[in-house]
C-alpha cells in the first residue's frame, strides 16, 4: 500500500457542490470478528468496507462490477490508498460508507470514501440517501485510487477507451475536474 498526500486532499465535511446523485451511502454493521482487542474496528477492515461500498456505488450507477468488469475479462485493483483515522467505530455499532468520485483520470479513478456513524444521518433525500446532520464529521476519511487491468496479463487499460460510458458519467460527477 502506497500513501500519496498530493493527489486530492480529503475534506472533513462533504463538498457542498456534490448533489445527491454524486454519492452513495452503503450501510455497515460492525461484527465482532472485525474488531481488535480494544473492541474497535481493526484498521485494515475499513478497506473491506470500502470495497463493498465501491461495488455498491457501481451498481447504483447501473454498472455492475461483476457483469461489466469481471465477466468482460477485467479486474479493478487498488493502486493507492490514503486514509485518515479520526475516531473509532466499535463492535455492534452501525454506520455507513459515503462514496463519491473525487477525481476521474483516463487510467485511474479516485474515490472519496468516508465512514460515518448511523446516527450522523439526519433523514434522507428524495433518492433515499442519508443526509448528514449538521456538524457530522467522518470517523475515517479516505481516498482510494483504483485502475482497471486485463485479467490475464494484469496490464492496465484506459477506462476512457475500455468503458467510455462509465468514464463519461464519472466526468460529470467527479468532485475535481
Amino acid at each position: 500500500m502506497r500513501f500519496r498526500y498530493n493527489l486530492v486532499k480529503p475534506t472533513s465535511a462533504f463538498d457542498e457542490r456534490a448533489s445527491a446523485s454524486m454519492h452513495r451511502h452503503t450501510p455497515i454493521k460492525v461484527r465482532y470478528g472485525e474488531t481488535d482487542m480494544m473492541g474497535v474496528v481493526y484498521h485494515a477492515n475499513y478497506l473491506l468496507y470500502f470495497e463493498d461500498a465501491r461495488i455498491d456505488f457501481l451498481d447504483a450507477v447501473g454498472f455492475s462490477y461483476n457483469e461489466c468488469i469481471e465477466q468482460q475479462g477485467y479486474m479493478s485493483p487498488i493502486h493507492d490508498v490514503e486514509m485518515h483515522y479520526r475516531a473509532p467505530l466499535r463492535y455492534g455499532e452501525a454506520g455507513f460508507v459515503r462514496t463519491s468520485v473525487a477525481k476521474n483520470l483516463p487510467m485511474r479513478t479516485v474515490y472519496r470514501q468516508q465512514v460515518f456513524r448511523a446516527d450522523d444521518a439526519a433523514g434522507t433525500d428524495e433518492a433515499g440517501e442519508p443526509l448528514l446532520r449538521e456538524g457530522a464529521a467522518p470517523l475515517v476519511d479516505a481516498l482510494v485510487t483504483v485502475c482497471v487491468v486485463e485479467r490475464g496479463t494484469f496490464k492496465p487499460v484506459s477506462l476512457r477507451r475500455t468503458f467510455p460510458e462509465l468514464h463519461a458519467l464519472y466526468e460529470k460527477i467527479a468532485e475535481e475536474a
